[in-house]
């Protein structure tokens, strides 16, 4: 998918927020490590929709890929949207792009979760929830 091409109705989750005076960096944007935690606070926001807990049903982030494409200024407020765009056996990706305020695609991420239970210690197949997910997306 070409960057001109990708827009937010592509996304059937949206996660709205903005950014906070200390993610600045000494160049007076947002500093790119700073784009990680923008994606998990919205990546949590599914894990409530899906009912993860700390403990039993759980997900541990194996991966993340990111893509940097435009500078983030602040303030901004933005948009984060979210879909499942693959689903494995114990495994799934979320594809996470941050929006502008103008509706420019800002950075994107591909984010791999695996299912795991934790008061087991294993891997667990993909829970029913997120397959439906994955099939709205």
């Amino acid at each position: 998918m070409s960057l001109k091409n990708i827009t937010l109705d592509q996304y059937p989750f949206h996660h709205k927020t903005k950014t906070r005076w200390k993610d600045l960096d000494a160049f007076q944007h947002i500093n790119n490590a700073v784009f990680l935690s923008y994606f998990e606070d919205a990546r949590v926001a599914l894990f409530d929709r899906w009912k993860i807990q700390p403990s039993g049903k759980s997900i541990i982030v194996a991966k993340v890929v990111a893509n940097y494409y435009l500078q983030l200024l602040h303030p901004t407020d933005f948009i984060i949207g979210q879909k499942v765009s693959r689903v494995g056996n114990t495994s799934f990706d979320i594809q996470s792009t941050l929006f502008d305020a103008r509706d420019k695609a800002v950075a994107d991420a591909v984010i791999t979760c695996v299912c795991f239970d934790f008061d087991k210690q294993k891997s667990h197949p993909v829970y029913e929830l997120i397959k439906n997910d994955f099939n709205k997306s």
